[in-house]
């Protein structure tokens, strides 16, 4: 097997695939030889990667817990990617915005975890890859959903790691700072009214405020960490968090 192709023969499902990290993922995953299923509640968005990967689309709400709990799938890659983002205060947040958020980057997880262990376990090789932040680590004013949600996953992370050690399956956290993504893109003028500065200063003065590097992180640092950890020389690496927050948690 060639150095470029570590992933041939195996099957990887990539939620949110449809643009940003989850996207720069299919593709890095695709290129290392692995069939990718591109999942994403933007149906146009996830055939369009599953085209450009030579993978399949999955068209799917994954708010929709329920409708996760009797799935199934055969799958040997799992990339927890999907995920949204509400800015408000608490006295403000919408309850039902606060539970959906959950849904989506906890429950999920846990859900699609649990559809593709058994065959992970059957096969002796699983790699589960969560893409929290360092909002998993850390905290920010107005993002009480968030910051709560990619807390769990970080715990669930860890539980899926001591669980599938005995079975040849990894669980790990990628936590990264702010990525060029349109999620990032759309909160700054949300970060702007709630801090009550111009559009104009959010990058600066909310954005890299805690990073000692002054950039966005780039959606292919992250895809890069992703094929590393799902490969098999990443075998002993489980139950933690790989930062990429440009020094931010350093703190």
């Amino acid at each position: 097997m060639s150095s470029t192709a570590v992933l041939a023969g195996r099957r990887a499902l990539v939620t949110g695939a449809a643009s940003g990290i989850g996207a720069a993922c299919a593709r890095a995953l695709a290129a290392a030889g692995a069939h990718v299923i591109a999942a994403d509640l933007d149906e146009a968005g996830a055939a369009a990667i599953a085209a450009d990967t030579g993978g399949e689309p999955w068209a799917v709400d994954l708010t929709d817990v329920s409708a996760l709990e009797e799935l199934r799938l055969e799958v040997d890659v799992l990339v927890n990617n999907a995920g949204i983002q509400h800015v408000a205060p608490v006295p403000d947040f919408p309850p039902e915005m606060f539970r959906r958020i959950l849904q989506l980057m906890v429950e999920a997880p846990f859900l699609l975890a649990r559809a593709a262990l058994p065959h992970m376990y059957a096969g002796e090789f699983g790699r589960i890859i969560n893409i929290s932040s360092v909002h998993g680590l850390r905290a920010s004013a107005f993002k009480s959903a968030y910051v709560t949600a990619k807390h769990g996953l970080e715990g669930l992370s860890k539980v899926l790691a001591l669980e599938g050690a005995a079975h040849g399956v990894t669980s790990n956290c990628i936590s990264p700072g702010y990525v060029r993504t349109p999620l990032v893109e759309r909160q700054i003028a949300d970060q702007a009214r709630v801090h009550g500065i111009p559009e104009s200063e959010v990058l600066e003065t909310v954005l890299l405020a805690e990073s000692a590097v002054k950039r966005l992180v780039e959606p292919e640092e992250v895809a890069d960490l992703v094929l590393w950890l799902a490969g098999p020389k990443a075998a002993m690496a489980t139950g933690t968090s790989f930062t990429l927050d440009g020094g931010w948690s350093a703190k």
